[in-house]
Formats: structure tokens, C-alpha cells, sequence
């Protein structure tokens, strides 16, 4: 191509430039149409002549609700007393309360501004209607409780009365029902005895090892124990003793005496044909050959409802019932449809299910209708009716041991410990102890009713642990049974009448695996509404407990190493070495929860310890968890670790699980376990044994041998018996006036029900 034909480089760049120019409107992003302003309606009105007449109003009716500002989100949802229903009745009641007293106070006034001078007949009668506003406040001062039904369950007796009654009217908590056999035809015979085969291949009771060579041997440590113990005392021993009770109670008949002589014959329970049940007393003068046949229930057991004798949960609640109706009628002469006037107090464990409250709960409100239900706990009534601010409440029921620490007018939470057994415990093994010794009456059956009253009143005469009483005595007893003459047996004793008592502090004596039979049958255990994990109450002395009795894992080989081994914590002073190693004595130290602090009082080098936190294992698990390390991924849920406490029966030597208690209760100020030492109640019908106060404070004082512990058994005051304290202190706090906000009424309960527990409980429900 020739140099004239080419184009130029500017005139290519010109008709890139022409190009460019005619094609930028296209190239260049269309401008969005803005919409016309709105006009005003005075625009409107002055332009067009237009008028607006929507008013504002909406095109609809859903609400709109305004985006939250999540950059500074506050609420105050159910952070004031005016937005809970429970407060705010109070509130209004109490303000009820004041505009009744001022109304009071404004006639008073006017009254008193009367000129008596001026008034000649009016005068006298302004007098006589002060003096009657004087007496009626008196009146109402003295009637003060007469509307209140204290109410005591217990698993043997229960104890009702009105709050301004000086004692309670006690029964037994037992009813007799139409069956096809008694209890004495389906039991095994109590004691009960080992059975070996003969040479026929059948199985009989041995007359060698009556109850097992276990028994035995321990039988014998504690009557050996008992001989250095009265040694130590300067009491007298005869070598012999035993073979002198053995050879007279093998060699003496029993005595005849016909019905016409006996001037304290039984008079048993007449049977109708129209009796369908029993209570009380009446139950227990059955005869154990009736025609028909009755069997007894006792709806209450171990503290909580008896679930191994029971196969639905209506029978159960329907016998509780059957059992409070009947002593309110017989014994306060009420009426069931008088009650809706009624205040009732009931007293529940320290340590108590969830379920056993709640269902009472609503037995109370709705089966009986009383106006209005408040709960206390067994400790903090016994502190009431003591008159004591600080104690260590020990309470022995017949078939639980209940210890608590209370401070304050409040049950210390981590202090609580619920030991099964009691008084019954001890009435089997004087049995055991005496059949041993040859007792004369060999058939003794405790399923029998009038066995069971015969073994409670010789438990009640003979038990002693007082020293001084300890030699071979002679006594007799009256056995009557139906039908049939009385037969007086003449017996003698040794030293079985003081070990039976110290059951209390080795109760490893007796079996205690058939406790728990049954358990969690009827009413599965209670849950947390929002993580679903079990919440029935719990401390930390419990768990301690259930440390000590759960199997113990196989102890690992030593590390030949001895500088990868962990040295051992030291015991805590003032207790043996075998008591501290439940608080944890695994190579794993203490650990506590990311971020978190050490739980004070942590075991160090001082030797001081600290109970178990709420939410660590109790258990070591396999995933490498360790006792006291938080529940992470590789323990066991608490649904497990729940299942597995239920399998362990819950018993420890008394005077250990009092200082145990004590320890807790004190998070290991000194100052704290000084005062709950000083300061130990014992309550409740299994304390009454004669010398049981000073045995106690000896066993206390040997874990405590330190001279700054002062250790005092207190007594009840006023010389109540120890039986009703419980049931006297409940029955002040029932009569408390403007500072009691612990009821339940009846139209909170229908709204809310059950949960109102949580506001109206004097602890944490």
C-alpha cells in the first residue's frame, strides 16, 4: 500500500472521537423518574382543589410492631415485684391491711375527742365501748391459730392438731383394708432368718447362725467393745454373763393366764360386714385372722410415699387422704365440708421429692379445700418451737434420720442429710440380739400386729445407754393375742439392751438393701422444665455421702515413677482417717470450671476442705471425670448420676453425719462450727432412750477431741416432749401475723398451681 492511500494515526483518532460522541447517550445509565412530591393538603386544597379526608388512618388492623434496637436491647420483663402476681397480692393486702388499721386508729381518735364533760350518759357509753374493742382484741388475740390445722406426716405417726392447741393429738399413719390374705400370710417372717438345706434337700432356719455368721461376728465385736468401754468406767463384769442369760431363757416355760385374770386384756377391733377400712388404732387391733381378712398400709415411708406395698398412685393418695379425714373428725371434731374456712400447715423434710410435696400440695387445696396452705421444712419448725436462732437440729424419726444445720431462722441447703433408719431399726435389732441369746419367745414375727406392739414396747422399757443398767436383769412381758389366753414370759438380758440402741452409730449391723424396693415405681422423678434434668433437691453432704458408699473403682498399680505420683492429701483434723476419704482422695486433684475460681475451702495444705460444689460428679466415671470435676462431655449425665444414687441406701454413723452436716454448714469457718457444736437439738421419738444425749456427745467429741469445741446436746425446752417439737414450732409459725407470706390461696393456686411454690417457699423450692 502506498504511502498516499494510509490512513493517518489523527485521523483515526478523530473517528474514534466522532464514534464516542454519538454513542454516549446510549452508553451513559438511564436516570430513575423521581415521583412527583407530595403535597400538603393545603396545596391540595389550594391547587386542585382537593380536600384530604383519610385522617391518618391505617389500610388495616394487624399491629406492627417496631424492629428492636439491638445495639442497646433492654427489658424489664418480670424484673419488678409489680409484674409477679404472688407480690403483687401481697402488696395489695398489705395496703388493705393499712387503710383497716388507719381506719381503726381515725375512730379511735374521734372517740377519744369527745368532750366527756359536756356528756353526761353519753360518757359511759363511750367507756364500755373501749373496754369492749379492749376485750375483743384479747379475744382475737386468744382464738389466734383456732382456724390453723397443723399438719406433721410421718411414716409411723401422724400428729395433727389446731395451732393453738398445746399438743397434737398423735395416731398412728396406718389404715386396714379389705384383702385376701394379711400381711403376715405374704411377708417373710421378721427377723429375718437364714435358712440352710438339711439332709432332705429342704430348706430351715438355722438354730446355729440365726442370722448370719456376719451378724454374728459383729454381735460380738460391739459386746466386746462394750466390755473394754464398762472396764475403762469401773463397772463390774460378771465373766459368765452371757451363759447365765442363754441357760435361764432356754429353761423357763411361759405362764398361763386365762382372759377373766388378765385385768389388762386387749380389746380388739370389732368386724362388721359394713367396715370396708381402718385407722389408727383400730388398724392395729385387727386380728391377724379376721374373717375377711385386712391388710395394713402405711402410705408414708422413709419420708417420702410408699411405693413398694402400692400399685397405683390413687390408692396411695386415696389412703393419705382417708387417713387425715378421719383424724380431723374423730380427733377435732371437724367436718370435711367445714374446712373451707380453714388455714392449713403442713411440714415436709428437709430433703424431700418434689412429687411428695407437690401432691400433698393439691390433696390439701383441692380434696380437702382449705382456704389457704403454707409449707415448713421438719429443721426450721423444730428451730421454732426450740425458740433457737442457730442449731444443729437432729431429728430421729422410726424410719429416717433427718440433719440439718439451721441459721438464722433458715435450713442451711448444703447442710441437709437424710439417713434411712430410726427407732424400727433399732426394735429389729434388739430382736435379733435377743432371739440370739435364746429368747423365750422364738416365734416372734414382726408382720404380726400384735408381735409389732409387743417389740416397740419392749424396746420402749428395756433400751437403755447408760452403763450403769448394763448387767443380767430379769423381766417379763404379757404376750395376748386373739382368742387366746395370755401367756407371761419371764426372759433375761445382758448388754443386748445397750448395743441395740448403738445402731445408730454402726448401722451397717442390720440389712438395709430392701429399702429401696419399689422405688421410682409409681412416681417417676421430678424434671426440669427447661433442661430436663432431674431437680428434686440435693446438698452437697449428700453427695458426700453417696461418695462414700458408691463401689470404689479398682485401685491402679503404683507408677514405678514416684515422681508422676501425686501425693496424698491430708486428712482433716479432728476426724479419723478413714472418715476423710470420701471428701477426695483420688491421684486427680480438684479441678474447677474454665474460667472459673477455686470453690473455697478447697482442700490445701492446711488441711481445711470444702464440700463438693452442686453441678460436680459424685462419681468417677470412665470418661476420666474425677470426684469434684465438672460434669463435661466425659462423665456421666446427671440423669445417671441420679439413677446410680438411687441404688445406694443412704446411711453413715450419727455422729459422723453430724459433723459432716456441721462441716458444711460452716464452709470451714471456725467461728460457725464452734456454734453449730454447741448448739446440737435432738428431736424426734428415736432420741428417747435413756443416756442417748451424753452417749452422743461422747461419740462427737471423739471426732472433735480438740479442746476449742465446746459440744452441747441441747434439750427441748419447757420439758416438751421431743416427739411434738416439730409439730409445736410449726404451729407458731402458723400463728404468725403480717410477717408470714408463705400461703397458698386457693385462686392463685388455680391460676398458677404448683409453680407458686417457687415464689411462696421460705428457701429455694
Amino acid at each position: 500500500m502506498s504511502r498516499a492511500t494510509s490512513p493517518s494515526m489523527q485521523d483515526v483518532n478523530i473517528a474514534i472521537a466522532a464514534a464516542t460522541s454519538s454513542m454516549a447517550p446510549l452508553l451513559q445509565p438511564a436516570k430513575p423518574k423521581m415521583p412527583p412530591p407530595k403535597k400538603s393538603g393545603r396545596a391540595l386544597m389550594r391547587e386542585e382543589g382537593l380536600e384530604r379526608t383519610d385522617n391518618n388512618l391505617r389500610t388495616h388492623s394487624w399491629p406492627m410492631t417496631p424492629m428492636i434496637n439491638q445495639k442497646n436491647y433492654y427489658t424489664e420483663y418480670l424484673k419488678r415485684d409489680d409484674q409477679i402476681m404472688v407480690f403483687r397480692q401481697q402488696q395489695e393486702e398489705a395496703v388493705r391491711a393499712q387503710a383497716l388499721l388507719a381506719e381503726k386508729e381515725r375512730q379511735a381518735a374521734a372517740a377519744a375527742a369527745v368532750d366527756l364533760n359536756a356528756m353526761d350518759i353519753d360518757s359511759q357509753a363511750v367507756v364500755d365501748d373501749a373496754a369492749a374493742n379492749v376485750a375483743a382484741e384479747e379475744q382475737e388475740e386468744a382464738t389466734l391459730g383456732s382456724k390453723v390445722i397443723v399438719i406433721h406426716p410421718g411414716s409411723q405417726n401422724l400428729r395433727i392438731g389446731l395451732a393453738n392447741d398445746a399438743l397434737p393429738k398423735s395416731l398412728p399413719n396406718v389404715i386396714a383394708r379389705r384383702a385376701d390374705k394379711a400381711e403376715y400370710e405374704e411377708e417373710e417372717r421378721s427377723p429375718k432368718r437364714m435358712k440352710v438345706v438339711d439332709d432332705d434337700g429342704d430348706e430351715v432356719e438355722s438354730d446355729d447362725a440365726m442370722f448370719g455368721e456376719e451378724f454374728e461376728t459383729e454381735f460380738n465385736k460391739m459386746s466386746n467393745e462394750l466390755k473394754v468401754r464398762m472396764r475403762h468406767n469401773k463397772r463390774r463384769i460378771l465373766p459368765n454373763s452371757r451363759d447365765l442369760v442363754l441357760s435361764y431363757n432356754r429353761r423357763t416355760p411361759p405362764e398361763i393366764i386365762k382372759e377373766h385374770n388378765d385385768p389388762y386384756r386387749v380389746d380388739w377391733t370389732e368386724i362388721t360386714k359394713k367396715s370396708e377400712y381402718f385407722v389408727g388404732h383400730e388398724a392395729l387391733r385387727i386380728p391377724d385372722n379376721s374373717n375377711p381378712r385386712y391388710r395394713l398400709f402405711w402410705p408414708i415411708r422413709y419420708g417420702t410415699f410408699n411405693e413398694r406395698d402400692y400399685k397405683s398412685k390413687r390408692r396411695v393418695l386415696e389412703d393419705v387422704s382417708t387417713i387425715i379425714e378421719d383424724a380431723i373428725k374423730k380427733e377435732l371434731k371437724l367436718e370435711k365440708k367445714d374446712l373451707k374456712t380453714y388455714s392449713c400447715v403442713l411440714v415436709v423434710p428437709d430433703l424431700y421429692e418434689k412429687n411428695y410435696v407437690t401432691e400433698m400440695l393439691d390433696l390439701l387445696l383441692k380434696e380437702f379445700w382449705f382456704s389457704q396452705v403454707c409449707i415448713i421444712q421438719e429443721s426450721l419448725a423444730a428451730s421454732f418451737g426450740a425458740g433457737y436462732s442457730q442449731a444443729c437440729i437432729v431429728d430421729i424419726g422410726a424410719q429416717k434420720t433427718s440433719i440439718c444445720c439451721v441459721e438464722e431462722g433458715m435450713c442451711v441447703p448444703e447442710s441437709r442429710l437424710n439417713l434411712k433408719y430410726g427407732g424400727q431399726d433399732v426394735t429389729e435389732a434388739l430382736l435379733q440380739m435377743m432371739l440370739s441369746n435364746n429368747f423365750p419367745y422364738q416365734e416372734i414375727n414382726l408382720w404380726h400386729r400384735y408381735d409389732y406392739l409387743l417389740a416397740e414396747e419392749l424396746k420402749i422399757k428395756y433400751s437403755t445407754l447408760n452403763d450403769s443398767d448394763i448387767s443380767v436383769q430379769a423381766h417379763d412381758f404379757h404376750l395376748r393375742t386373739p382368742d387366746n389366753d395370755t401367756k407371761k414370759y419371764s426372759f433375761k438380758t445382758y448388754d443386748e439392751v445397750m448395743l441395740a440402741p448403738l445402731t445408730h452409730y454402726n448401722p451397717t449391723l442390720l440389712d438395709h438393701s430392701e429399702k429401696l424396693r419399689g422405688r421410682r415405681s409409681l412416681w417417676e422423678r421430678s424434671y426440669d422444665l427447661y433442661d430436663g434434668h432431674p431437680n428434686d433437691p440435693h446438698s452437697t453432704a449428700e453427695l458426700q455421702l453417696f461418695q462414700s458408699l458408691a463401689p470404689r473403682p479398682p485401685t491402679p498399680e503404683p507408677s514405678l515413677n514416684p515422681s508422676l505420683t501425686t501425693p496424698a492429701r491430708p486428712a482433716q483434723p479432728g476426724f479419723p482417717s478413714t472418715f476423710g476419704m470420701h471428701l477426695n482422695t483420688t491421684d486427680t486433684p480438684r479441678s474447677s470450671a474454665a474460667g472459673s475460681p477455686v470453690p473455697e475451702g478447697t482442700p490445701n495444705a492446711a488441711g481445711s476442705a470444702t464440700p463438693l460444689q452442686p453441678g460436680m460428679l459424685i462419681f468417677n466415671s470412665g470418661g476420666g471425670g474425677s470426684v469434684g470435676a465438672p460434669n463435661n462431655g466425659g462423665g456421666r449425665s446427671p440423669l445417671e448420676l441420679a439413677e446410680e444414687r438411687d441404688k445406694i441406701v443412704p446411711v453413715m454413723p450419727l455422729d459422723r453425719a453430724i459433723v459432716e452436716s456441721i462441716t458444711h454448714a460452716a464452709k470451714g469457718e471456725e467461728k460457725k462450727i464452734r456454734d453449730f457444736l454447741s448448739g446440737i437439738m435432738v428431736v424426734g421419738g428415736g432420741g428417747l432412750v435413756s443416756g442417748f444425749n451424753h452417749m452422743l456427745e461422747e461419740k462427737v467429741r471423739a471426732l472433735k477431741p480438740s479442746k476449742d469445741y465446746q459440744i452441747i446436746i441441747g434439750v427441748p425446752p419447757r420439758e416438751l416432749d421431743p416427739q411434738v417439737i416439730v409439730w409445736k414450732g410449726a404451729s407458731v409459725f402458723g400463728k404468725l401475723r403480717g410477717t408470714n407470706d408463705s400461703w397458698i390461696r386457693q385462686n392463685e393456686y388455680d391460676m398458677l398451681g404448683a409453680r407458686l411454690l417457687t415464689y411462696k417457699c421460705l428457701w429455694t423450692f
